[in-house]
């Protein structure tokens, strides 16, 4: 019995002794931290991006052309009229177009009416894309007025720019991409270039027209002083909502100044012009809008 008992210690003292090797021997783990991304001046998980886009433009999609009217005094307008024009589509035959973050619609009825007015095309097509349901209504809304409702010349998806469906959009489809104001409030640039590369045919452009640095320092604080104060009160006034509006302010300040925007369309595969306006990028009013263009080879 005393044997019995004593074996048993034995044996439990071996058992307690592996343990704390087997335990020692064991690496802590360490978690990693969560991806972060800006979500205007703050810092924000990655996948929590997408939610709060989504919430600012459900709150402003009804009212997003007259806000934009109204902070910029109508000279939205007159970049997208300038950006459109710079593509001419339609100068070499109908086009299959993609525009990506196009809910309202603008640019689209801007492609097709610049190649119906100025080529006689009623043949060129846009598939315009957005993540944002109410933004993709008012689109709707827009061309129920026009002669392209009901047309095979203009569809619309809710899609993520990021990852695009291939099933809807396959690879080596589209003659131009284009995507206005909105490249800035996707998570991921480079996914999103990545896709733009993806559907686009060998010879096709990637246009984008974003909000960017401005180049003259004078400038540079007026517009400042201007964003900061009278766009948050105008989305007060007008929309009754100043957060959405301080949060597209804040956006245009964390989106990359053009040469370092002009790389990361070059690292998604594209080829551009020199990194100077006029080459890469075309400069807006001294680039408080400016226009990237890549072309896929």
């Amino acid at each position: 019995m005393f044997h019995l008992s004593r074996t048993i210690r034995t044996s439990l003292q071996k058992t307690i002794r592996s343990a704390r090797f087997v335990s020692s021997q064991t690496p802590p783990t360490h978690e990693k931290p969560p991806r972060t991304t800006s979500f205007g001046f703050r810092t924000v998980p990655e996948e929590s991006k997408e939610t709060l886009v989504k919430e600012v433009f459900d709150s402003v999609a009804s009212k997003y052309d007259l806000m934009n009217d109204a902070t910029s005094f109508g000279v939205h307008r007159l970049w997208k009229d300038s950006y459109v024009s710079s593509l001419k589509p339609g100068r070499k035959g109908p086009l299959r177009c993609i525009d990506v973050a196009g809910g309202t619609g603008d640019i689209a009825l801007r492609l097709l009416d610049y190649a119906r007015e100025n080529y006689a095309d009623r043949e060129t097509t846009v598939a315009v894309v957005d993540i944002n349901a109410q933004m993709l209504k008012e689109g709707y809304r827009r061309f129920k007025k026009t002669m392209y409702h009901n047309t095979p010349q203009i569809s619309f998806h809710e899609a993520n720019a990021q990852a695009l469906p291939a099933e809807v959009f396959p690879d080596n489809t589209f003659d131009l991409y284009t995507i206005a104001f909105g490249i800035r409030n996707c998570t991921s640039i480079p996914d999103v270039l990545s896709e733009a590369y993806r559907v686009l045919k060998p010879g096709g452009t990637f246009a984008c027209l974003e909000f960017s640095r401005v180049n003259n320092p004078l400038l540079g604080t007026l517009y400042d002083q201007y964003s900061f104060t009278m766009i948050p009160l105008l989305g007060t006034i007008l929309a009754g909502d100043r957060s959405s509006y301080q949060y597209l302010v804040e956006s245009i300040r964390k989106f990359p100044p053009q040469p370092e925007f002009a790389r990361m369309i070059r690292d998604a595969g594209f080829v551009t012009g020199e990194d100077v306006d006029g080459g890469a990028w075309e400069d807006m009013w001294g680039g408080i809008a400016c226009v990237h263009k890549g072309v896929k080879l």
